[in-house]
């Protein structure tokens, strides 16, 4: 079982490395069946890239120096007084984008003159301008496809980046809520001794008063006395009020500071997952990083 085990986890490596590897370019002399006649070409390969997009960026390329404009039927395209980079004269220009899977062939015939074609054998300076023409071209939109690639996995980064900054925060917003709660906690619980000790003043002296009013005669300092124990009476609520308030403050930056420090760890667990999360990305951003370099390097 284990020699099994090894050979699928080494193609499962090698699976994996071949999704971040460049691939060939390849430009190689050929033939161009076009409509019922065949003309000397040369094919390029152009490896991952998306056939539309090609197709509109070979069409523009054709176009770019002339007011012709390309002919398409099926998958044959042609031009006809088109100037290319390097060749001096205007040129009849015939292709084909073939599709084939995880890459393109883009087939190219050059008529210089009437039956005259840029091949090999009859002139090795236009073959060799054509060869490096098609090879830039098709290392362009391979560059593109990458530089898309990258972009993508660039993104996956930075939302991982954005996801510990938030957690980052999270934990800061935490950690000064505990703090600020038991602040609170202290001040309240100072709120209340000075409380509790105002109550136990004024109990005191609305019993005294009371025994004071209870011996007194009707009249106008009897209510004057009434109306004053009736005033320690209603401060005494609003301090029971007050101690009432103090108290549920407290119980409640109590609960927030339990949940804070139970969420904490929980949060400082995440981060661990998100971080190793980056360090991969990281190391994949890289990976198409070296992948375009290599390309743009062909």
């Amino acid at each position: 079982m284990k020699p099994i085990r090894s050979l699928l986890m080494l193609a499962s490596i090698l699976s994996v490395a071949s999704l971040y590897a460049q691939k060939p370019i390849l430009v190689y002399e050929d033939s161009l069946s076009f409509a019922s006649s065949k003309f000397p070409a040369v094919t390029v390969t152009i490896p991952e890239v998306n056939y539309e997009r090609t197709m509109k960026n070979w069409m523009k390329e054709q176009q770019e120096r002339t007011k012709s404009k390309v002919l398409v039927e099926n998958s044959e395209m042609s031009i006809f007084g088109a100037q290319l980079k390097n060749i001096e004269n205007p040129v009849n220009i015939y292709s084909k984008l073939i599709n084939q899977d995880s890459l393109l062939l883009l087939s190219v015939s050059i008529e210089l003159k009437k039956d005259q074609y840029v091949e090999k054998a009859t002139g090795d300076v236009e073959f060799t301008t054509l060869k490096t023409y098609l090879k830039e071209f098709a290392k362009a939109q391979y560059a593109d496809f990458v530089k898309d690639e990258l972009q993508v996995e660039e993104k996956k980064l930075k939302d991982l980046e954005n996801e510990l900054d938030g957690l980052k925060s999270d934990k800061t917003k935490m950690e000064k809520s505990i703090q600020s709660n038991r602040t609170a906690i202290t001040e309240e619980g100072d709120n209340i001794t000075l409380q509790n000790s105002e109550i136990t003043r004024i109990n005191t002296e609305i019993s005294e008063q009371n025994n004071v009013l209870n011996a007194m005669e009707a009249g106008a300092a009897r209510e004057e006395k009434s109306s004053y124990v009736k005033d320690l009476d209603k401060r005494k609520r609003k301090m029971l009020n007050s101690i009432e308030s103090s108290e549920n403050k407290i119980s409640k930056a109590k609960s927030e500071i339990s949940d804070a420090e139970k969420a904490i760890p929980e949060n400082e667990d995440k981060q661990q997952v998100v971080m190793e999360k980056i360090r991969q990305q990281e190391a994949v951003v890289q990976k198409f990083a070296d992948k375009l370099g290599k390309v743009e390097a062909y």
